[in-house]
């Protein structure tokens, strides 16, 4: 039998309490999904678990449930953070999205020297990354912080945190990408050296023409960055975030517990 949609609504009621959706769920319920009176929903409000709803009313702008048992308790998501540079609108909300489904805490934007791509509006990251939170069956939504210049990143960093730089560069300045001397382990290689099981930790994507030698020189130096490599390819900062996002998971996150 197929599981009843999910819903996120902030601040849910106690069970057997009433909920009116805000206006937009109310209108993707009745028009949308064409939910009748009577019928499941589940909801999630991101912090507390998931509880089963019944619609008690129906209209096109005004929905009405009643709150049911939870149905399963929060869990959250591993603590990894990706962080990327502004791309192409398409492929942003593709790397929103995607990550999203894969399981990152959260999500930004770093400014690089080689960004030439407007940053992604804070409001369409919420609310991408909430639709791929509804679909995905994960029991919170990634936080969306601020869209923020890669040395101000850097300067305020939590050293505690791992951060794994995807370099896809060699130390040639005057080579194409940096020629063949100086590349990054590959990051799987990379990651079980390191021993990342349990850790917390963030991923670092380029944009599309890369970071400049300053760049790398900078984030190699510093004890807390583990550079990496995605492979003999150079892939687009969508992929490559897709990329090296199944790598943690299945090295260092909850893929380890399926």
């Amino acid at each position: 039998m197929k599981a009843p949609p999910r819903l996120y609504v902030e601040n849910l009621p106690k069970e057997g309490e009433s909920l009116t959706l805000p206006r937009e769920a109310a209108h993707y319920v009745a028009t949308v999904m064409r939910r009748r009176v009577g019928d499941d929903l589940r909801l999630f409000d991101g912090v507390n678990g998931e509880w089963m709803a019944r619609i008690s009313h129906v209209e096109r702008k005004d929905v009405r449930l009643v709150i049911g048992p939870q149905s399963r308790a929060f869990a959250a998501v591993p603590d990894l953070i990706l962080l990327f540079a502004p791309v192409k609108k398409t492929r942003a909300e593709f790397i929103v999205e995607k990550a999203t489904e894969l399981g990152a805490r959260a999500l930004a934007q770093v400014q690089t020297a080689r960004t030439n791509a407007r940053p992604l509006r804070y409001e369409r990251m919420e609310l991408i990354a909430r639709e791929a939170a509804e679909q995905t069956e994960r029991l919170d939504l990634p936080q969306i912080l601020a869209h923020t210049p890669l040395d101000e990143v850097l300067k305020t960093w939590d050293e505690g945190r791992p951060l794994i730089f995807c370099d896809e560069a060699g130390d040639e300045d005057d080579a194409p990408w940096g020629g063949a001397s100086g590349r990054a382990l590959p990051m799987a290689s990379a990651l079980q050296k390191a021993g990342c099981a349990g850790q917390k930790a963030a991923i670092l994507i380029g944009p599309e023409g890369g970071f400049t030698p300053d760049e790398r020189r900078d984030l190699r130096a510093r004890d807390n960055v583990l550079a990496v490599s995605l492979g003999p390819r150079i892939l687009r900062a969508d992929t490559a975030a897709l990329a090296a996002l199944t790598l943690w998971q299945a090295h260092c996150g909850d893929w380890q517990n399926q």
